[in-house]
């Protein structure tokens, strides 16, 4: 696929996934979430890349929400064919889209916010690993002042990462907070000045490269995602279980003893594209049986 709108270069094991508007502040459309999803795809079939770093272009904005205007590709705000049957398929939302793909990443993903992250803009972060960010950048979940509501199931992460209390604030008042209030309420990792910002992701991306097992991490970021969320820790007992026995007796297990005991750095054989447990996607079982 052609890209019109992000960028994506793979380069020593990091993919680089840069939002690309300049004119229109990395405004986020329905083109842009389709290039971001296949972009995910080919990430993913790449057992060459190791981690991914998402961030926008220039220094001004990671992603100023939703083009609304008309050269942005249409909207809900201005649809002229309204659809009555909420079960319709064009109902969904673009950026809920985009972030259950990014949930369904089988590799890390590493936010680096270079500035304004505003309404979809903040909400498609929510799904990274880790984010970073500039110390120029601006969150705002804004949609109590439109007169909507969130959106990008922002509603099941925003809590989860930043506790009840500040998610109702954030989404209740829909004001612009800076980089120092993020930091301090859980938002991001770490906050660097714009020209060191992705020195740093990289720094981060490299350490997941060069010392991990790709399965490890994959089975490890679907586990921590999703088993937090079961209401008995029974079900965690289940998939750690699983998978303890089934990676204990892979090549990268093997390779990562003897690294170890070597005192080397490791070289893991295995591949999320054909070696992941024989039980992944445990989810899609009934019951997780």
């Amino acid at each position: 696929m052609s890209y019109t709108q992000i960028k994506l270069d793979i380069a020593d094991g990091i993919a680089t996934i840069t939002l690309h508007r300049p004119e229109k502040m990395n405004a986020f459309t329905r083109v842009m979430m389709q290039e971001v999803i296949d972009a995910l795809d080919v990430i993913d079939a790449d057992d060459s890349v190791r981690a991914v770093i998402v961030t926008g272009h220039g220094e001004r904005a990671f992603c100023a929400g939703a083009d609304l205007t008309p050269e942005g590709g249409g909207h809900v705000f201005s649809d002229p064919n309204p659809v009555e049957d909420l079960s319709d398929e064009r109902v969904r939302d673009g950026g809920g889209r985009l972030v259950l793909r990014l949930f369904n990443s089988q590799k890390p993903l590493i936010g680096a916010c270079n500035g304004v992250a505003v309404g979809v803009g903040a909400t498609m972060q929510l799904p990274f690993d880790m984010r970073l960010c500039s110390d120029n950048a601006r969150f705002g979940f804004v949609f109590a002042r439109r007169g909507i509501t969130p959106e990008a199931a922002s509603s099941w992460f925003l809590p989860r990462l930043v506790g009840m209390q500040t998610a109702l604030e954030w989404c209740m008042t829909g004001r612009i907070f800076d980089a120092a209030e993020a930091k301090d309420r859980g938002l991001v990792r770490s906050v660097h000045p714009q020209d060191e910002l992705m020195e740093a992701a990289r720094g981060l991306a490299r350490e997941i490269a060069d010392n991990t097992s790709a399965v490890s991490v994959a089975m490890t970021r679907a586990m921590l995602w999703r088993l937090p969320s079961e209401p008995h820790p029974m079900m965690a007992h289940r998939i750690d279980s699983r998978s303890i026995y089934r990676l204990s007796r892979s090549a990268d297990a093997r390779e990562g003893v003897q690294s170890f005991l070597e005192k080397r750095a490791p070289d893991y054989p295995d591949t999320v594209g054909a070696n992941m447990p024989d039980f992944y996607p445990w989810w899609d079982e009934p019951g997780y049986e």
